[in-house]
């Protein structure tokens, strides 16, 4: 019995489903789809545990909007339901109860499941097009590239899921005799095709495509190059502890430079369209919902639900990219 068998034999009854993807011969094909997959499961295993932060955070980018302020931010605050993310939290879990903090949880998961899958997964393989064959010398500007692409093409696929699932999360607690908006992601799917047509399925594609291109373009080549950095320099060898130090350095720099495209991309979404003319939309495009709300709420307005933003997305990076890596270490795969 060779060493392969023997890890396989002492790792078959704790992890079955690995050993077995494992044990086939390795092939440049068995590889990617591993990746694709192990990409798709811990990202979507982050965006489970943080989505009562995530419905946090559409709520207050939501709350005022367009509310003149005038330079009172203090006041501007004070007016505000949701007063910070705890705050917030709790008041959500009042008026709706705990199900209410995990309202669009199933398009969430399915999008993750797609997008995630593809912009996580694709990007070694766009990476490596780039001629990017030395992981631990890799120039930062490959990588970004590399994270962009990605980005972009897995966001495209998944633009319904997310519009569907920020209308979920920005319904609020309902007062007698209102009805909810969608009783469902499939009804609100059929709903939105047949009073919006496929354009309102793929309304805010523009935004939601430079988000993903933003957050890809940092989160996935700033954990590669923290990760490979303290490596060249010996701080620390491969491990969790890398693993975890790594994804929260990119967690928080993803958070900085995606947070005033989230904020628009939210507004874009939930939006009210049925009933509504084209001349009486709140928001024509990204630029028209990018001056509005820098004329009513100044620059402060493009990071309202910063914080719940980062304490979503630094938990969901540590979260995806540890388990990514020890799922691909069980699974026989190189690090990242």
């Amino acid at each position: 019995m060779d060493l392969r068998d023997k890890v396989y034999v002492h790792h078959w009854w704790s992890n079955p489903f690995i050993r077995i993807m494992a044990s086939l011969e390795r092939r440049p094909l068995a590889d990617n789809v591993l990746r694709y997959t192990f990409a798709g499961i811990s990202c979507s295993t982050g965006s489970f545990v943080t989505n009562p932060v995530d419905v946090t955070k559409v709520r207050m980018q939501i709350d005022g909007e367009l509310k003149l302020q005038k330079g009172d931010l203090k006041g501007a605050y004070q007016q505000r339901y949701y007063k910070g993310i705890l705050r917030g939290m709790v008041s959500i879990a009042r008026d709706e109860g705990m199900k209410g903090l995990f309202k669009g949880l199933t398009p969430a998961l399915i999008r993750e499941a797609t997008y995630s899958s593809i912009r996580v997964g694709s990007y070694e393989p766009i990476k490596r097009l780039l001629g990017a064959t030395d992981p631990a010398n890799t120039p930062f500007y490959k990588k970004i590239m590399a994270g962009a692409t990605a980005g972009a093409i897995g966001s495209i696929v998944v633009v319904p899921t997310d519009l569907i699932r920020v209308r979920f999360q920005a319904e609020g607690k309902l007062e007698i005799g209102q009805h909810a908006r969608y009783q469902g992601f499939w009804q609100a799917l059929t709903d939105i095709a047949k009073t919006e047509g496929l354009r309102g399925l793929y309304r805010g594609t523009s935004p939601t495509v430079q988000r993903a291109m933003i957050v890809t373009a940092t989160q996935v080549p700033c954990y590669d190059h923290a990760k490979h950095t303290i490596l060249n320099h010996r701080w620390m060898s491969e491990g969790s502890a890398l693993h975890i130090t790594s994804a929260m350095m990119a967690g928080f720099m993803v958070a900085v430079t995606s947070s005033p495209m989230d904020v628009i991309k939210t507004r874009i979404m939930n939006q009210q369209i049925k009933g509504v003319s084209k001349s009486e939309l709140r928001y024509k495009s990204t630029l028209d919902c990018l001056v509005k709300t820098l004329r009513s709420e100044g620059f402060n307005g493009l990071y309202k639900g910063f914080i719940p933003n980062w304490m979503r997305l630094g938990p969901h990076t540590i979260i995806s990219f540890f388990l990514f890596e020890f799922l691909r270490k069980e699974a026989g795969l190189s690090p990242l």
